[in-house]
């Protein structure tokens, strides 16, 4: 599971004045602030919107083809975004450091802020009824439970948080903290508010389409749909 909310994109115009500044080509600038029309009657709400240019766009697509060397306009095109995402694609997206940053909801002071959910999780591929049946064994042998993945999530780990969570909160014991953060599976999602520019975008989107996991695969359509994205990168890497 992915869900990206609240992002938003900004530089176009400094981006696109500093393109030209290496051939002194500003005269050739046609982009431009306009609004975006709300289209309702009642209240409208119309927004500035920085609309970039026929030529304008036909030189970030070139430079954009030329190499990183020449690109540089990508990186003083930022966008922001709160992810929600579970550890194990945060993990992998770690990988992006340069020219990112992130602020995380903090397992280590929150973790036992609210009771754990079912939703808490990505669960969405967790093998359920009707599939092969998962063994497992406790107590050196002794007790035997056939149960799905799912259910081992449902009833067993959540539970078990649960139970360390409320002993926690009674006792303010850190054993028992200790067992919220190692227990805890890579499957829990995590929010981070992450900040990037637009070649840290076109890097994942090459490096990221086709990835294994869901999570990159939905990601990286969510970056194409970004605000000129797909026209400068010309469907090269779309």
């Amino acid at each position: 599971m992915i869900k990206v909310e609240n992002d938003k994109v900004w530089g176009f115009e400094h981006a696109i004045r500093g393109m030209r500044n290496p051939m002194n080509s500003w005269d050739k600038s046609d982009s431009c602030w306009t609004l975006k029309e709300d289209e309702s009657p009642i209240n409208p709400n119309d927004e500035p919107f920085f609309e970039v240019g026929k030529n304008d766009l036909g030189l970030m697509k070139r430079l954009y083809k030329a190499g990183t060397e020449h690109r540089k306009y990508l990186r003083q095109i930022f966008v922001s975004m709160d992810i929600t995402a579970p550890l194990y694609w945060w993990k992998e997206f770690d990988t992006y450091k340069v020219g990112t940053v992130a602020n995380s909801c903090s397992t280590m002071h929150k973790i036992a802020a609210k009771e754990f959910e079912l939703d808490d999780f990505s669960w969405e591929q967790l093998l359920n009824s009707g599939c092969d049946l998962i063994e497992y064994t406790w107590q050196n042998g002794s007790f035997k439970k056939m149960v799905q993945p799912l259910q081992l999530l449902t009833d067993f780990i959540i539970p078990s948080l649960n139970v360390c969570r409320e002993k926690y909160l009674e006792t303010k014991d850190k054993k028992y903290w200790w067992q919220l953060i190692q227990l805890l599976p890579s499957s829990y999602n995590q929010k981070r508010t992450v900040t990037m520019n637009y070649e840290n975008v076109a890097t994942m989107i090459r490096q990221r389409t086709g990835h294994k996991l869901d999570e990159w695969r939905n990601f990286v359509e969510i970056l194409k749909d970004l605000p000129y994205v797909r026209e400068i990168i010309d469907g090269s890497e779309t």
